[in-house]
């Protein structure tokens, strides 16, 4: 930094000096009253540059000093992914007791499905996992996963079953009554077929009733038609309920705890059971070349599944 206290001096000394020889000439050719005027407008105009000096020293000083170092406060989240209090496993949220799923990974039309009691401590990152807040289970089905057997489309999906998750269930309209209730969000659609079903009932052969989202809008599905438009103005991560009641032959569907059906599918099938996750209804073909890959899928985030038989 430059020091102007030298500056200030040579300024006065230079002023005094200015000051004085005008001084002479004024007291040798002027009147007593003209040299006080003139003097004056001297005396002015010598403070006023120097005022003028002032300021400019100052702003150069100002300019020479070193800014300050910046300073800042990096904070580190030293909390867990997961608390205690949160869910480590997606049994830890929804009752999978009698569940099995069926994933998006393994050979070729021989998907991976994983049964109790393994379910109770199974998660696989990012296909079927619990939410890092601990309040759902996420459910992923990529367009270029491998597909079961009987079907074109990749799944991360939720069977019934019965006896702790040990045998198939099997129920019919007939006898009893049967509900699933769900409450959850479809948080990811395909790119370019933005199909995903995310709950349904199946008999032996296929599916008798699902829930469609065909983005943007969610239906009420029946053997392949939709039947029921629940919402035409659907957004990604908007949650909802659905809930199925069978009995006496009947269907019914209630949307977002309707206190009547939206829905009522009169027809008798046995060999039923539920089913519920992200079911992507695309595949490489559908999508093309440049949108076959695991960043591309179908997905939903449940929050309950609740199954009761009477």
């Amino acid at each position: 930094m430059a020091d102007t206290r030298g500056h200030n001096i040579s300024f006065i000394f230079l002023i005094e000096t200015s000051m004085k020889h005008y001084l002479k000439i004024f007291r040798k050719h002027e009147t007593p009253l003209g040299f006080a005027a003139k003097a004056s407008i001297l005396l002015f105009f010598v403070l006023g540059s120097y005022l003028v000096f002032l300021k400019i020293s100052n702003k150069m000083e100002t300019q020479e000093k070193p800014a300050p170092a910046a300073t800042h406060t990096t904070v580190i989240n030293t909390s867990p992914t997961l608390s205690p209090s949160r869910s480590t496993y997606p049994s830890q949220i929804l009752d999978l007791s009698n569940w099995k799923i069926t994933l998006p990974i393994g050979p070729s039309e021989n998907p991976t499905e994983i049964k109790q009691p393994q379910l109770s401590t199974y998660s696989v990152d990012p296909w079927f996992i619990a939410m890092p807040e601990g309040r759902g289970v996420r459910f992923r089905a990529p367009v270029n996963a491998v597909t079961t057997g009987r079907s074109d489309y990749p799944r991360s999906e939720l069977r019934e079953m019965i006896n702790n998750g040990t045998a198939k269930v099997s129920w019919s309209t007939s006898a009893g009554t049967h509900t699933m209730f769900l409450d959850q969000a479809i948080t990811a659609v395909p790119k370019k077929k933005k199909h995903v079903v995310v709950g349904q009932i199946h008999d032996a052969d296929n599916d008798i009733i699902v829930i469609r989202l065909e983005y943007p809008n969610l239906y009420v599905n029946v053997n392949g038609k939709n039947k029921r438009k629940l919402d035409s103005k659907y957004t990604l991560a908007k949650r909802f309920t659905v809930k199925f009641v069978v009995s006496d032959g009947q269907t019914k569907v209630y949307y977002n705890n309707s206190i009547s059906p939206v829905y009522t599918l009169n027809k008798k099938y046995s060999n039923a059971y539920f089913k519920t996750g992200a079911y992507t209804q695309s595949n490489c073909s559908r999508e093309g070349f440049f949108l076959c890959n695991d960043n591309n899928y179908g997905e939903v985030v449940i929050y309950q599944v609740v199954v009761t038989h009477q």
